[in-house]
């Protein structure tokens, strides 16, 4: 049985499109309403990417960070994250979720424990931030045998040598930073410019699925769709933030942005 992350993959090359990835922050702005976002995003989105709240984030911008304060300040903890997955995936156990975090946590848990508790919640992949290559071999390994996919984070100043280790290495699903940049920051190179630094590595190896993220928004996703994937992020934390501002309901109003991003990648 391949991992859902595959299967949305392939889904989204039988209609011609690239897969769109939606990330958003565990417990944000509630547990309730965190997991009812990904109920609604879930008709458009093909992998769901959720955050796990960190109180230091080497990697995230203000948004992400806003959704972050709101989900700690509301007591999140790790084991009411796998409650949400769980939760989600009673109903919907064939759309992929993405875990994004840091390996402190992780090591707090206890690697073996926090395993475990990914394969029976339903987490079909990790991103870890601030494990790189070489070092996250051992742990890439031990995902793989409880069917995780270990999602390798690609940077545009690594060498192509370093780049062909990595993807050598790679689960089938790999994640490339379109800027050097936290999250939500405005681009800075060119779209072309990302899908050209983008062709390189895919040539690598064409069988592995790259997706591209950070500083993707409405306005720059339908430049960048030739990729087969793409992840939003912080234009989805914004608008949670906008809404809870005008005291409105963030569920539909993520559910609005989320079908508009879609569209742009059709």
């Amino acid at each position: 049985m391949l991992n859902p992350i595959s299967l949305a993959f392939k889904k989204a090359k039988q209609e011609n499109r690239a897969a769109l990835i939606t990330y958003t922050v565990a417990g944000d702005s509630s547990k309730k309403q965190s997991l009812d976002i990904l109920k609604s995003i879930s008709k458009d989105a093909d992998i769901l990417e959720l955050g796990v709240p960190h109180n230091t984030p080497v990697a995230d911008g203000s948004q992400i960070q806003t959704s972050a304060y709101r989900a700690i300040k509301n007591g999140i903890k790790m084991n009411d994250i796998f409650k949400i997955v769980k939760e989600f995936k009673k109903l919907n156990k064939d759309k992929p979720i993405i875990l994004m975090g840091y390996f402190n946590m992780i090591f707090q848990y206890g690697e073996s424990k926090f395993l475990n508790k990914c394969n029976s919640s339903g987490v079909n992949g990790l991103i870890v931030v601030d494990l790189p290559w070489p070092e996250n071999i051992d742990f890439a390994r031990k995902c793989k045998k409880k069917s995780i996919y270990f999602i390798q984070l690609l940077s545009p100043t690594t060498t192509i040598q370093r780049l062909k280790k990595i993807i050598r290495d790679s689960h089938p699903m790999n994640y490339f930073i379109s800027m050097l940049s936290t999250t939500g920051g405005k681009l800075k190179v060119s779209p072309k410019d990302i899908i050209k630094n983008y062709n390189k590595i895919k040539k690598i190896d064409p069988k592995k699925e790259i997706v591209i993220g950070f500083g993707i928004t409405g306005k720059t996703i339908g430049k960048l769709k030739s990729a087969d994937g793409l992840v939003v992020g912080s234009a989805i934390c914004k608008e949670i933030s906008k809404s809870l501002k005008h005291r409105q309901n963030p569920v539909t109003n993520v559910s609005k942005l989320v079908k508009k991003l879609k569209s742009k990648i059709l």
